[in-house]
């Protein structure tokens, strides 16, 4: 995790050491640290033995000291530089972008924006940009310019922008640090100011992003579901494989609050993760996977009576298996019988059995109506849908 993490090692305790102060010191330290954003890790070592009843920490707990640090007034206003869009320029918004909702909105370039980037409901975003990139060779090679802001990692033609030695790459920090990849890049700390741009290069990618994207075929396809559920604005979870890919093609431009396990958790975990921000924010929360990341984690379908009441709707799109590697070149290089055993990996197991094995409320939904109305369905409520 390179310098996102702060990572705070801690001894293992002596006989002689007051825990109870060192406990406190340290809680207070690592909150402390938590405040500049990044994640903060502790080391602890024990000594038998592991269970002890001093110190309390309960007591511990109330005797902290613990304060939100006051902005310095006194602190150094840094200057913004200015970038020259009269040079062909997008924006690539990747996880975590919203922190610069209102600098991407000034500058008035084309974003192209993943659905967990949060400021795809921006006027400039583009909606059906990956359209643009993978059948307008034009537009896409006229880019000079690109400016990251998050962690972008859905797309390959995203990352093969990135790699071009004709494009200057400025980077902007997240809290997942510098975003860097291939070699033109220019991590740049300091706000960006925009000079130069007419609106005619957005129009453009706009334009074009619209002429290119299918109409809607009408039936109950991957698209109609995201379409379905971005438009709720609801908090919404993303399966880490197909369907967030399917969401960066198609999901409107409302705003929507998403999350997804990207990067080394992939599927793992993605209930887990939908129940705990439920549990946090107290608001409505839906999750939409497939069937293999439903299965995956399906032991944290377990309902904890001390958490209370919790609104999630988890959708499960059952297409039988990991339709994700259909895409890849592996399923035009091994044959039908191990791309099947190996990669796509049907499952047979029940979605219903294990829904209601956990208490949870089931839905089977084979239309647009039926989707609609499973989702004002509230408390915890599991809704399958079959495809092809």
């Amino acid at each position: 995790f390179n310098d996102a993490v702060h990572c705070i090692d801690v001894e293992a305790p002596t006989a002689d050491e007051s825990l109870a102060e060192k406990a406190k010191a340290l809680v207070e330290e690592a909150v402390l640290e938590a405040w500049s954003g990044k994640v903060v890790q502790l080391n602890l070592q024990f000594r038998e033995p592991l269970s002890a009843n001093t110190p309390d920490a309960v007591e511990i707990l109330q005797s902290l000291n613990l304060q939100v640090p006051e902005a310095n007034e006194t602190s150094v206003v840094v200057d913004p530089e200015v970038i020259d869009l009269s040079v062909p320029t997008v924006v690539v918004a990747g996880a975590n972008s919203g922190s610069f909702e209102e600098e991407i909105a000034a500058l008035g370039v084309p974003v192209l924006a993943e659905p967990t980037s949060g400021v795809r409901h921006l006027a400039s975003s583009v909606l059906g940009y990956r359209f643009v990139l993978d059948q307008d060779s034009e537009l896409t090679i006229n880019i000079k310019q690109v400016i990251v802001y998050g962690k972008p990692t859905l797309s390959r033609p995203v990352i093969a922008l990135l790699k071009r030695e004709d494009v200057q790459v400025i980077v902007r920090p997240s809290r997942m640090g510098h975003f860097g990849i291939g070699t033109n890049i220019k991590q740049v700390d300091s706000p960006l100011v925009g000079e130069g741009s007419d609106g005619s290069w957005l129009e453009s990618w706009q334009a074009r992003a619209k002429e290119l994207t299918p109409a809607a075929s009408g039936s109950l396809d991957r698209r109609a579901i995201i379409e379905t559920i971005w438009g709720l604005g609801r908090d919404l979870v993303l399966g880490a494989s197909q369907l967030i890919r399917e969401a960066d093609f198609y999901a409107p431009g409302n705003r929507v609050r998403a999350w997804a396990n990207r990067g080394l958790a992939g599927i793992d975990g993605t209930i887990a993760t939908a129940t705990g921000i439920a549990l946090q924010t107290g608001s409505p929360v839906t999750a939409l996977m497939g069937d293999l990341t439903f299965f995956h984690d399906a032991s944290s379908l377990v309902i904890d009576e001390l958490d209370g009441p919790v609104n999630l709707q988890i959708v499960v799109v059952n297409d039988r298996g990991g339709k994700i590697f259909s895409k890849l070149e592996v399923a035009q290089s091994v044959s039908s019988e191990i791309f099947t055993r190996v990669f796509a990996t049907p499952q047979s197991g029940s979605i219903e059995g294990l829904a209601k094995a956990y208490g949870w409320e089931y839905r089977s939904v084979s239309s647009k109506s039926e989707l609609d109305n499973a989702l004002t369905v509230s408390g915890r409520v599991v809704i399958e849908i079959a495809l092809s």
